[in-house]
């Protein structure tokens, strides 16, 4: 093989007869083959090539170490697995599929029943499995190697369609080993062919040297499972007839050129190569970020960056700081120096919603512009979740690419065609076609996404060694850290472990960490070997706070200033009840000024706005919650940043009074400043992220463009009956209750006793977040003594909770990182199949029930069906409210495209699985076949809500009525169920 992966001397010149026969793929419509000597010529040179031009170097690194001749030994290794991953196919269980080269294989006397004769029994011997028995077989015998050291190698022949085969299915193989040879005469000849294959497989690929010496090696799990993923990429690359064209048209083209003429077609973005930053902290942000003239760096900043320099091997930094100091930019200036000390490849920023990861995205377009080893070169850029084709910035980048090729989704479909002709890609970031794919898409540099694609890594599922892949070449950033739950923290804690096992360098954000879950993620990383050192970061009270730990266990504290920006919050209670709200509002916004309402559940947003609108009026008062279509959703984030965001960028602050009512999704990445804050009693930690929202600007010295009665930051908190005396144990609302669990809310509340007296004590931010976040997750004793009963109570049912969330979560969690030389044979086993970015494959990593998805349509008075009629143009001017929808043909790519942008999540009432079964019966009686297949990608298997022209239906026995202003409200139907 050359340097460019192509075979030098090819095998068919040490073939006989019968070797040559054996043949790999077929195409049924066209009648084309291939031979099996020519697919493992061809996923050999792929792997080559993969090795040299697309795989970063941390990765190269981590493979070549644990071999003894380095990344040349690593390379070879890739290759060569590559080259015989298909040895299984040398078997009559495989070949008999085909008659009619199944019958050229008998006349070279390779005997093998048919494919009926042979019946089911043909799935005891898939060839993934045969390959992995005979290269087995092959190394004790040729090489002497134990079969103990076997398996570590020859797994990742047997896993190469994504599951390992389990020790079970191996035993029964041996038991029918008619299956891998026939019996008699015939079975010598078959066995000479497989050994004759392997021969000249490790001759030619260049390991005949090499395997005497591996048979000592002790391979990492690690290391096993990321030589398995590039066994797939390989074979997928090389399974594809558009880029590998099968015989007898192709039979004609050299080694050289078909490989040649593959890889000009798929044209895949090389790793990035990252230099490490150079000169103070103020010169990187300014250079990175395009700083304002006169903006300073924040000390946040500062420190992360010399916290990344300080740390001579890569590992994990977690930086906990205010809401609005910067720490995004922290992170992306951490991850460059991390790649370039790694060797890592790409960054991928995990963040923990699509309203957030659509936010990040152009953000990390922005960093990439400017960022060295990226500049005047081509990288693939993803935005990683189940909607990202509806979101602008990345269907831009989808049309820019220009002509690429688009290999195969995975190995049981056939291969896409091209995308189109034209010029190749000018722009230097690109949605490189190939890397589109549902189990591809991580696989892509620079990569924005929802927290499931990382979570997806801890879970048992088919192809998770590309994931695995796809995360051990990057950077990871995971941002809201504080956002993720005992359910989801249990995945995200193995998956830190096997980021640590790989040496993945990780940057963790979060305004707000308990002390405790701080210790629990750096362990996770460490392999619980974070105490190096004598630092004992859970005993640390400094905030900001910056923890790191190399994946050795050694640790690094540091404390930076605050950037100078210091609020006090009054906090004051105030009865639960809509019209005691609306009293109070009324007195302190008669002089104007902008009000943030936040709610736990949004019936309570909906009553509250209701009762808000009678009171001062439509125009005063806007609603935001998560059950908006998507489009009406970005429009709302949009407005409220016009609005409400910062002074230099916002326009249109209402000068009159205005009353945002919203829910959680106030909390999360919105940059958006209010004179006053009213919020339900929620967790400490999430009402200081709450709090983030209040006087976020200064607006005049003083704060003197506010409204004068607003100046002082203030925030009233509600949601609960408070009592008569702060003796007396608050009982907060139901809704409250069923979203956060009672023990949290309490200790929440028995904390900020002391600065629930308004002026006297206020909540000082940022220096009293880590004092209360840390009392409120802690074990002490808090609050007075009469609340001790029932906090007992309340702990009792939380603990039993966060048991049952393990518990139930440790089902489909991947196991720990074995021991040097254990094979991944049942690495995924009892596993939950394909995992993904659907509905279904969100519940696995998050404690949720199933939630249903629709497309909301309308209904005309004819009884046609449209796109909903409010909807604005788009970005190019054309309409979008009103399009018809054709019901006997696929609408048009645009119309088809702007409905599914209208996609809206049903709320619980629709995820209990009666109310869920009926609520799907009742909406697939609306099946357009026309809507469905290829024609309609947009609009294909997706479940449709119609709406009538009062934008009402009924569902599963509710009443559902929608509008632009409110969004989704659920009422149970009064007509019965």
């Amino acid at each position: 093989m050359n340097a460019g992966g192509v075979v030098r001397s090819g095998l068919l010149g040490r073939l006989g007869g019968p070797a040559r026969s054996v043949w790999a793929k077929h195409d049924r419509d066209g009648g084309g083959w291939l031979p099996l000597w020519r697919h493992m010529e061809d996923a050999a040179a792929v792997a080559g090539l993969l090795w040299d031009r697309w795989l970063p170097l941390s990765v190269r690194r981590l493979i070549g170490g644990e071999l003894p001749q380095g990344e040349a030994d690593g390379r070879a290794l890739v290759v060569w697995l590559a080259g015989v991953h298909d040895i299984g196919k040398a078997t009559p269980a495989f070949a008999c599929q085909v008659e009619l080269l199944a019958e050229v294989m008998r006349g070279q006397g390779l005997e093998m029943r048919s494919v009926k004769a042979m019946g089911p029994d043909r799935r005891i011997a898939p060839h993934g499995l045969a390959g992995q028995v005979l290269l087995g077989e092959w190394l004790q015998d040729r090489y002497g190697w134990s079969g103990a050291r076997t398996g570590q190698f020859t797994v990742v022949v047997g896993g190469h369609h994504g599951v390992p085969p389990e020790p079970g299915q191996v035993k029964a193989l041996y038991d029918r080993e008619e299956l891998l040879r026939t019996p008699g005469e015939s079975g010598r000849l078959w066995a000479g062919v497989q050994t004759e294959l392997l021969d000249a497989c490790a001759g030619v690929f260049g390991v005949e040297g090499r395997l005497g010496e591996w048979g000592a090696v002790r391979l990492p799990q690690t290391v096993q499972v990321l030589v398995s993923a590039l066994v797939v990429v390989a074979d997928w690359i090389a399974s594809n007839p558009d880029l590998f064209p099968y015989f007898p048209d192709a039979a004609c083209l050299s080694s050289d050129e078909r490989v040649a003429a593959a890889w000009r077609g798929l044209d895949l973005p090389g790793p990035w190569q990252a230099q490490e930053p150079e000169g103070r902290a103020q010169e990187v942000f300014a250079s990175r970020f395009r700083l304002p003239e006169g903006a300073v760096v924040r000390p946040v900043q500062e420190a992360a960056l010399e916290v990344a320099r300080e740390m001579r091997v890569p590992g994990m930094l977690i930086v906990e700081a205010p809401m609005g100091e910067g720490k995004t930019e922290a992170a992306l200036a951490a991850a460059e120096v991390f790649a370039a000390r790694s060797g890592a490849g790409g960054v991928f920023f995990a963040l923990p919603t699509m309203a957030t990861g659509n936010a990040m995205f152009p953000r990390l377009l922005g960093w990439l512009d400017g960022l060295k080893g990226v500049e005047g070169s081509r990288r693939s850029v993803y935005l990683a979740h189940s909607k990202a084709a509806l979101n602008d910035y990345f269907s831009d980048l989808v049309a820019r690419s220009g002509r690429i090729m688009s290999v195969g989704i995975d190995e049981t479909g056939g291969g896409e065609r091209p995308s189109g002709a034209g010029p190749g890609a000018g722009a230097e970031l690109v949605a490189h076609a190939w890397l589109r794919g549902r189990k591809k898409a991580m696989l892509a540099s620079f990569v924005a996404g929802t927290i499931d694609q990382l979570l997806f890594a801890g879970l048992k599922s088919r192809h998770l060694a590309l994931r695995h892949l796809a995360v051990a070449g990057k950077v990871v950033v995971i941002d809201e850290a504080h956002a993720y739950d005992t359910y989801m923290g249990v995945y995200l804690d193995r998956v830190l472990s096997w980021l640590g096992a790989y040496r993945v360098p990780v940057v963790v954000l979060s305004a707000t960490l308990p002390p405790v879950r701080r210790q629990e993620l750096l362990d996770a990383y460490a392999g619980g070997r974070a105490a190096a050192g004598g630092v004992d970061v859970a005993q640390e009270v400094g905030y900001p706070l910056l923890s790191a730990v190399t994946p050795s266990g050694g640790v690094l504290v540091r404390r930076p200033a605050a950037s100078g920006r210091f609020t006090d919050v009054e906090v004051e209670c105030l009865d639960d009840g809509v019209e005691v709200l609306a009293d109070r509002l009324g007195r302190e916004t008669d002089g104007g000024g902008c009000v943030l309402v936040v709610r736990n559940t949004v019936k309570r947003v909906l009553e509250t706005a209701r009762v808000l609108r009678e009171r001062f009026g439509d125009d005063a008062v806007t609603v935001a919650h998560s059950s908006f279509v998507d489009v009406d959703r970005a429009l709302k984030d949009s407005d409220l940043l016009r609005r409400f965001g910062p002074p230099e960028k916002a326009e249109g602050r209402p000068v009159r009074r205005h009353i945002v009512v919203a829910s959680q999704v106030a909390e999360q990445s919105l940059d958006v400043d209010f004179d006053l804050l009213v919020s339900d009693l929620c967790p400490v930690d999430l009402l200081l992220q709450r709090m983030g929202r209040l006087h976020r600007h200064p607006r005049g010295p003083g704060q003197s463009q506010r409204p004068e009665r607003l100046r002082r930051a203030r925030c009233l908190l509600t949601g609960a009956d408070w009592g008569r005396t702060l003796g007396d144990v608050p009982v907060p609302v139901r809704g409250s209750v069923a979203v956060y669990g009672k023990y949290l809310l309490l200790r929440s509340a028995a904390v900020l006793l002391p600065h629930l007296e308004g002026a006297a004590c206020p909540v000082r931010l940022p220096p009293d977040i880590s004092a209360l976040v840390r009392a409120a997750y802690g074990s002490a004793p808090v609050g007075p003594s009469s609340w001790g009963e029932a906090l007992k109570e309340a702990r009792a049912g939380f603990e039993a909770s966060r048991t049952d969330q393990g518990e139930r979560a440790a089902v489909f969690r991947l196991g720990e990182v074995g021991r040097a030389g254990r094979s991944l044979s049942g690495w995924v086993a009892a596993g939950v199949g394909d995992a993904d970015d659907s509905r279904a494959g969100k519940a696995q990593v998050r404690d949720s029930r199933q939630s249903l998805e629709v497309v909301v349509v309308q209904r005309c008075e004819d009884g046609s069906l449209a796109t909903l009629s409010w909807l604005k143009p788009d970005r190019k001017g054309r309409p979008r409210a009103g399009l018809g929808l054709p019901q006997d043909q696929a609408p048009t790519p645009f119309t088809a495209r702007t409905a599914a942008s209208c996609g809206l999540r049903l709320p619980m009432q629709f995820s209990y699985a009666a109310t869920m079964d009926r609520a799907i019966r009742e909406l697939e009686e609306l099946y357009l076949p026309a809507w469905q297949g290829k024609d309609c990608p947009w609009l294909a298997g997706q479940l449709i809500l119609v709406l009538d022209e009062r934008c009402q239906t009924r569902l599963a026995g509710f009443s559902l009525s929608y509008s632009p202003a409110d969004g989704l409200e659920v009422r149970r139907d009064s007509l019965g169920k």
